[in-house]
């Protein structure tokens, strides 16, 4: 039964790799950084996998708890309203301006050199990448929570995890493509002309 839901969940990453590239291509791709390098990518898929399994597991062992979860629910659904509304506003910043807001196109900067005898130090990218990684978990989908509902019904801690795991995985190659489709396309042509357009595009989609 477990190997049965695994594979769905795997399955279900694989039909949802367009859905990721539409929906989360334009921060993914900011997240990881202009350059696209093979650290910060590397750091932000592992990190994703990785607090993608641990939810599975989360969910497989506390089924027994969501009876109770349901009372809060109607407590819930306004935060869970207000996140909706800001990834709406988010796509269409995104189709109006042709650019992306400041805090996101920051993700994708490379850090500035630090001051001599300044004690702090700024998160590098791959660093940064593994944190938006890691974090991905919570980004309001409906096919994330899809496969989180068939996680729960795994039997227990590591199947969920497994199941998790799968989908992650299976759903990569959607969050794979869209920043390499974006260095490709900054290449030919006027590349700000480009690059509007591409945001545009990912807004609308979003």
């Amino acid at each position: 039964m477990d190997g049965a839901l695994i594979g769905s969940a795997a399955l279900l990453g694989l039909a949802g790799a367009p859905h990721c590239t539409a929906m989360c291509g334009a921060p993914c791709a900011a997240a990881i950084g202009r350059s696209g390098g093979a650290t910060p990518t590397l750091a932000f898929h592992l990190a994703r996998v990785a607090s993608y399994a641990v939810a599975g597991a989360v969910v497989a062992t506390a089924v027994g708890a969501l009876a109770t979860m349901a009372q809060w629910s109607p407590a819930l659904r306004p935060l869970w309203t207000v996140v909706h509304v800001l990834v709406l506003s988010l796509g269409l910043w995104l189709l109006w301006t042709g650019r992306q807001p400041g805090w996101m196109a920051a993700l994708g900067r490379p850090p500035e050199p630090a001051v001599a005898g300044d004690g702090w130090r700024p998160m590098r990218a791959p660093a940064r990448a593994a944190l938006a990684g890691a974090l991905w978990v919570g980004w309001p989908c409906g096919l994330l929570q899809g496969a989180l509902l068939v996680a729960s019904m795994t039997g227990g801690a590591a199947s969920g995890a497994a199941a998790m795991a799968a989908f992650a995985v299976a759903s990569s190659p959607g969050l794979l493509l869209a920043p390499w489709a974006w260095r490709k396309m900054s290449r030919f042509g006027d590349a700000a002309a480009r690059e509007r357009w591409a945001i545009r595009a990912a807004g609308a989609m979003l």
